[in-house]
């Protein structure tokens, strides 16, 4: 088995690879004073990474096929969501939030600021979320028992985060919900659908890249863990509900009755 040091070089290459993205995209965000696109940008970006992979490692192992599938499926949709999402709402407060922030604590440009805290950042963040799909197929193999469990652990988070962001959609589009709060349907059973459909499509990647070798699983388990960390305790659902606990009254209620992240049945009261 080759170890997973042999992998460094085209680990680096994909490196250098999404970085010159990320400066090519600072500079389109520059001309066009919004970052709010690079939301779209991650998954897109992973697709990026896989498919790069799968192209310079010149294996098509079964293992690596799944994993470039699955990444992509995964990242195909949810970027075409968030880009869609992006060009009908404009610019995103939480950005224009961290933009005005930069500007009026450290004196800095626009331009400083999309690069430093949003494009140079999100870079390495991406490519370590995505080392499981990276490295997976970088080993390849035959697809065994984890290997199947994985993918279909991945399959039901891309269907429960798809689902999820059909029905904020529909919710959103009516007028008559304006200030109101989703509770039915997935968000009945936890808050954040769409959130927990990301860690679980992740997790199931993991669980198949792990199926090419405990090394590899070793190697990759901090890109779940740090996903996790993010959708719960960072920029995901953190962030989100601070914001939602002052624009929405009936969030409170919300809260008191909904699982944050796990789905489970609505507490009765």
């Amino acid at each position: 088995m080759t170890p997973v040091t042999d992998a460094i070089p085209l680990l680096l290459h994909n490196l250098a690879l999404i970085f010159g993205v990320m400066i090519v995209l600072w500079g389109v965000s520059v001309a066009i004073k919004d970052v709010s696109f690079i939301d779209a940008v991650w998954p897109m970006g992973m697709v990026l990474l896989a498919a790069a992979t799968f192209w310079l490692s010149g294996a098509a192992s079964p293992a690596a096929v799944v994993l470039l599938a699955l990444t992509a499926i995964w990242g195909l949709r949810l970027g075409l969501h968030l880009f869609i999402r992006w060009r009908r709402n404009g610019e995103d407060p939480r950005y224009a939030k961290i933009i005005a922030s930069a500007r009026d604590k450290k004196g800095w440009s626009f331009a400083k600021t999309s690069l430093l805290q949003v494009f140079l950042l999100q870079g390495p963040l991406l490519f370590m979320v995505c080392l499981p799909a990276q490295l997976g197929i970088w080993r390849g193999g035959e697809l065994g028992a984890l290997a199947y469990l994985g993918g279909i652990i991945a399959l039901i988070g891309i269907a429960f985060e798809t689902i999820g962001d059909w029905q904020l959609e529909q919710f959103r589009g009516n007028p008559a919900n304006k200030g109101k709060v989703l509770n039915t349907g997935l968000w009945r059973y936890t808050r954040h659908p769409n959130y927990f459909g990301d860690a679980c499509t992740w997790w199931g990647i993991w669980l198949v890249a792990f199926s090419t070798g405990w090394d590899i699983g070793f190697a990759s388990l901090i890109g779940p863990v740090f996903l996790n960390f993010t959708l719960i305790k960072w920029s995901g659902a953190a962030m989100l509900e601070r914001g939602l606990k002052k624009t929405r009254p009936e969030y409170a209620d919300y809260i008191a009755r909904t699982s944050p992240f796990f789905p489970m049945p609505p507490k009765r009261g």
